[in-house]
């Protein structure tokens, strides 16, 4: 296990890059707790990728420092980090069996016989292949192959960090929660260094520690799946993580009150924005009422998705989404909203601001 650091680290693809637009991995300065979980969160081509293989040594950054607890490894091969590394398709040797897969890393290092096989069974039982030990890996569907992968991984104990580049996108969804739920107990019953690459919200909520969200080459937040839900740092973020994600309010802000539209929202503390503002609220922390008070809205349509109803509304020609209790009645007569105490976020040129005065 190791703390990792990223020291003023950056990467582009070009030759020569003249300005910050250049660079697939903007300027990242940040440390890796040892023994923690993380997932590197975005969309596709937003740097995460890029990332992993800095820090796996399968390219050597532009610029900046990779250190494994203060060591420099930024141009050390990946051989000499001591790292294990899963990719989004399966790396098997089809001609050995799932057995010889599970056991290569570890007769690699000339490992004693009878532990080898303690770990082997212990792995194939994670991964529920205990009854493919013994068969060539050849002919096996590509979400059992990818489970051998993530095996043979999984098997070292002793390794520095495990990295994980999408590796669920072959295996079924009934598997995938599974194997989530595995990699999980792998982290809390050894305290492997943990940094898994996903798009998908799902995956990196319920695996991390802490989630680092990513968006076009820079990292806009690092935090606890609370800390990103309930206080997105940019407007990606709120975006991006929910479902449905944060609505976002164009606003005049003069101190402690907002302008949206015609209506007033009174904030909680007073701030000093300029440039482009919004109010960010979570679909949750939508109010709907009838009358004269709030903000002017128009019900398109109602979605009820079991647990809960996802109210659709019109708000000012841009569609809003409000999450309503499964036995909530919602009059006919709804025309306006509200914002629950507590639920605004406020924006300015997309990245979250403080009251004046008060903690960020």
């Amino acid at each position: 296990m190791a703390k990792i650091t990223l020291d003023n680290l950056a990467h582009s693809y070009l030759p020569n890059p003249q300005q910050e637009s250049d660079f697939a991995l903007k300027e990242l300065n940040h440390d890796w707790v040892d023994g923690e979980a993380y997932a590197l969160l975005g969309s596709s081509g937003c740097g995460k990728s890029t990332l992993l293989n800095i820090i796996s040594g399968l390219l050597i950054p532009s610029q900046g420092r990779v250190l494994f607890d203060g060591k420099d490894v930024t141009t050390a091969p990946t051989a000499d980090r001591n790292i294990a590394q899963v990719f989004q398709f399966p790396v098997v040797y089809d001609t050995m069996s799932v057995r010889e897969n599970l056991a290569f890393p570890l007769k690699n290092r000339k490992m004693d016989t009878a532990e080898i096989k303690r770990r082997v069974q212990k792995v194939a039982a994670m991964i529920d292949m205990e009854a493919q030990l013994d068969h060539k890996a050849r002919g096996l569907t590509a979400d059992a192959k990818q489970k051998i992968s993530l095996g043979r991984g999984m098997v070292r104990e002793d390794v520095n960090a495990l990295l994980f580049d999408e590796p669920l996108t072959v295996i079924d969804p009934h598997m995938k929660w599974e194997l989530r739920t595995q990699l999980k107990k792998l982290h809390h019953d050894f305290g492997h260094t943990m940094i898994y690459v996903t798009h998908d919200q799902t995956e990196a909520l319920t695996f991390a520690d802490k989630v680092v969200v990513m968006y076009d080459g820079r990292v806009v937040q690092i935090g606890t799946p609370q800390e990103l839900f309930e206080r997105p740092a940019h407007t990606f973020v709120g975006y991006f993580i929910g479902s449905p994600g944060m609505n976002l309010f164009d606003a005049q802000i003069d101190g402690n009150v907002a302008r949206v539209g015609d209506a007033t929202v009174q904030l909680d503390g007073s701030y000093a924005a300029t440039g482009k503002t919004q109010l960010g609220v979570r679909p949750e922390f939508i109010r709907l009422s009838s009358g004269s008070d709030g903000i002017p809205a128009t019900i398109r349509r109602i979605e009820d998705v079991g647990r809960h109803k996802i109210v659709r509304l019109d708000v000012g020609g841009k569609e809003i989404s409000a999450v309503a209790a499964e036995g909530e009645n919602i009059a006919a007569d709804t025309n306006r909203i509200t914002f629950a105490p507590g639920g605004i976020n406020v924006y300015a040129d997309d990245w979250r601001i403080t009251p004046q005065g008060a903690a960020a």
